[in-house]
């Protein structure tokens, strides 16, 4: 049995990180059967990251590592349609993906308009983790900041910088409904990962603020979801 471990859940999502809610729609669009075990225990992780998955006698860490390795081992054949050239769209596609996560998180522990919420949706959710844990992690997040660099941004500079991401991956996707046509490709499940976590969140940030002006956006959650066999809104 292939076991998911990643952050818990959180506004109705299967995990309040980007990374593990792409694996999880990953997996569901696969039809992979998998048992998906929410966790903030690092220690047992490659690299000490969340989410990992262990397959049998593996243990794989990294969102992309995992996609490879399940569409090698179990023939998954999600991508097996895409041309060359979306290949290498959907590299650059999930790139992009990389460097708006870190203005997503900076948006729910750095900013001080909008880390009461997201601190309190925490521990609703997780009330064991208790309020000066998550002070302790706000300050180590602080310092992941200050060295990728987006921690020396202001914040409208920082919200430049992943609007302009967001707007350029709507372009990307058009009509739709998904990113190469009519079927959902692995692009599709890292495209939701990132912006259901910042739709469905009940925190206006400037994020969500673009993302409500690019329905196409809107219409790609849904659409993933009814392909998970889910509602079109957690």
């Amino acid at each position: 049995m292939i076991t998911l471990y990643s952050y818990p859940r959180l506004f109705g999502l299967e995990d309040n990180n980007p990374f593990g809610l792409k694996v999880f729609a990953f997996l569901r669009l696969a039809g992979v059967p998998f048992e998906h075990r929410h966790v903030l225990d690092t220690s047992a992780a490659p690299r000490g990251q969340l989410p990992y998955l262990v397959d049998g006698d593996e243990t794989i860490g990294d969102s992309d590592t995992i996609i490879a390795h399940l569409k090698s081992r179990h023939a998954i054949t999600l991508d097996d349609a895409l041309t060359s050239a979306q290949r290498d769209l959907d590299l650059l596609i999930r790139r992009t993906l990389d460097d708006l996560y870190w203005v997503m998180s900076y948006s729910r522990w750095r900013d001080d308009r909008y880390w009461p919420q997201f601190r309190d949706a925490l521990l609703a959710q997780l009330p064991d983790i208790g309020g000066q844990a998550l002070e302790g992690a706000r300050q180590y997040n602080f310092e992941r900041y200050r060295y990728q660099g987006i921690g020396r941004y202001e914040p409208d500079a920082a919200y430049a910088r992943g609007i302009a991401s967001l707007g350029a991956l709507a372009n990307l996707l058009g009509d739709g409904p998904f990113m190469f046509g009519d079927a959902p490709a692995s692009t599709d499940a890292a495209l939701y990962g990132f912006v259901a976590n910042i739709w469905f969140y009940d925190i206006d940030t400037p994020l969500k603020a673009f993302v409500a002006t690019r329905k196409n956006l809107i219409a790609h959650c849904a659409a993933l979801r009814e392909r998970m066999g889910q509602r079109a809104a957690p």
